[in-house]
């Protein structure tokens, strides 16, 4: 790595000393969270857009992504993680989804591999020598990831993109591993159907050793840093699974050696992956589809894996404080796909979403006044059936439609405080008092409310 300047050193060190101690693992007491080096289960939850590591939009280069802006955007909401995005392909358009209206053609830069040429790549700029890093890139994943660990946030680095070289059309033509875009002899074309998917299988030992340099690469730049993780793909198809296995074992034995390990995750397959993939993987963390429920009545999470559940794979663009709710209270961690400013996709700042945002943050201010290594789902406990609790001390019921709520309270030997929160505003009423038996609730109306109940310290 090239020598540091006095102000990213200092960058370096100020990310260092204010990011949480010690990088995630997952929590033995509560496999449904991680943990920090203390021991303290953390929740997760944020909103993530596709231009907040590499520069979309129209022209060349694309406008840059003002990430300080970002971070005070994830501030003001109380978030605390983000998907870092990769796009491995150097245009793309968004009118690939008819949903999102008239053809909005992007440039994406930078990429991990340096454009050196000799020769033009197919957007008429330098073509990549797959055997050189760009330096530029790998700097500004660094600086990304400390400034975000200034301000308490994880943050999950994409290491590949799958979804584009499925659903855009001719996709195939501005990846890197094109022969016309590379100077290395590189076709990743195997079955010459124009599409390339197979840059994302093992079926080429020379792609994946390429593949394995990069992914070194991004460990040798952020591998010291605490708020880490790692997902091996956006989306990516079907039968990317055994490449997909075998990245995350990579990276757990590249890391092996070294003084921290961090989390690897593996998010829905798209389109037609099973969710069943992903608790079979040797993942640390998984992003499920639709499938048993995830959108509308997730289920509880037994903690097999830690479930970090994403709107993007759920909707794409879409999700509701209803949804943040229900997640929350069956012990998953939900994020956000945000269209933020709406650079690239959707409207900016798009009032819609604003109930997603604040519920997110809502939550997280629930989980750091509980203790989160003892708060299991707890359905039965509750007569909606949504309750995150941790018996006899901490009980938060959702109840979507509000009305009653009866809650068992029966664990519980102390009085207990209570308040009701409004799930899409986060407003919440002042608290009361009440002796520690089974009761029924009224809440304040037939909209959505969560009834928090705790013992009095």
């Amino acid at each position: 790595m090239a020598v540091q300047s006095n102000q990213t050193r200092a960058a370096d060190e100020a990310g260092r000393a204010k990011s949480a101690p010690g990088p995630l693992k997952v929590c033995k007491r509560n496999p449904r969270y991680f943990a920090d080096a203390t021991g303290r289960a953390v929740y997760l939850c944020g909103s993530h857009v596709w231009n907040n590591l590499v520069d979309m939009g129209p022209g060349y280069p694309p406008p840059p992504f003002d990430f300080a802006a970002y971070l005070d955007f994830l501030d003001r909401y109380g978030h605390n993680f983000i998907r870092l995005w990769t796009w491995e392909n150097f245009t793309w358009d968004t009118s690939a989804n008819g949903s999102w209206g008239k053809p909005k053609p992007h440039t994406v830069a930078p990429h991990p591999w340096a454009r050196t040429g000799p020769g033009d790549a197919r957007d008429g700029r330098p073509k990549f020598d797959l055997t050189r890093f760009d330096d530029d890139y790998f700097r500004r994943l660094r600086r990304r990831v400390i400034e975000a660990g200034n301000r308490g946030i994880y943050v999950s680095v994409m290491l590949f993109e799958g979804w584009a070289m499925q659903r855009m059309k001719d996709a195939w033509l501005s990846h890197p591993f094109h022969p016309a875009n590379n100077i290395n002899g590189i076709d990743g074309d195997r079955n010459g159907d124009r599409r390339g998917l197979e840059v994302h299988t093992l079926g080429r030992p020379e792609i994946t050793s390429i593949q394995e340099a990069y992914v070194r690469k991004v460990i040798e730049t952020v591998g010291d840093l605490d708020n880490l993780l790692y997902e091996i793909s956006n989306e990516n198809h079907p039968a990317s699974t055994k490449w997909q296995y075998h990245m995350i074992r990579f990276i757990k034995k590249q890391e092996s050696g070294r003084a921290k390990q961090h989390p690897v995750g593996m998010t829905f397959q798209f389109r037609g992956g099973r969710n069943q993939t992903l608790f079979d993987s040797p993942a640390d963390w998984i992003s499920p589809n639709p499938e048993g429920g995830y959108r509308t009545d997730p289920p509880a999470s037994d903690g097999r894996k830690v479930i970090i559940t994403d709107t993007d794979h759920l909707w794409g663009i879409g999700g509701t404080a209803d949804w943040v709710w229900k997640s929350f209270t069956r012990g998953l961690n939900p994020i956000f796909m945000d269209p933020y400013d709406g650079t690239v996709l959707a409207g900016r700042f798009d009032p819609r979403w604003e109930p997603v945002r604040v519920s997110m943050g809502v939550t997280r201010k629930l989980t750091s006044q509980s203790d989160m290594t003892a708060m299991v789902p707890r359905g039965d406990l509750a007569s909606t059936g949504y309750c995150l609790a941790q018996p006899g001390k901490s009980y938060v019921v959702y109840a979507p439609q509000g009305g009653e709520v009866r809650v068992d309270l029966s664990d519980a030997s102390s009085p207990l405080k209570v308040a009701w929160i409004d799930a899409a505003t986060g407003k919440t009423s002042r608290e009361q008092r009440i002796q520690p038996r089974s009761q029924t609730f009224a809440a304040p109306n037939q909209s959505g409310w969560i009834l928090w109940l705790r013992a009095e310290k």
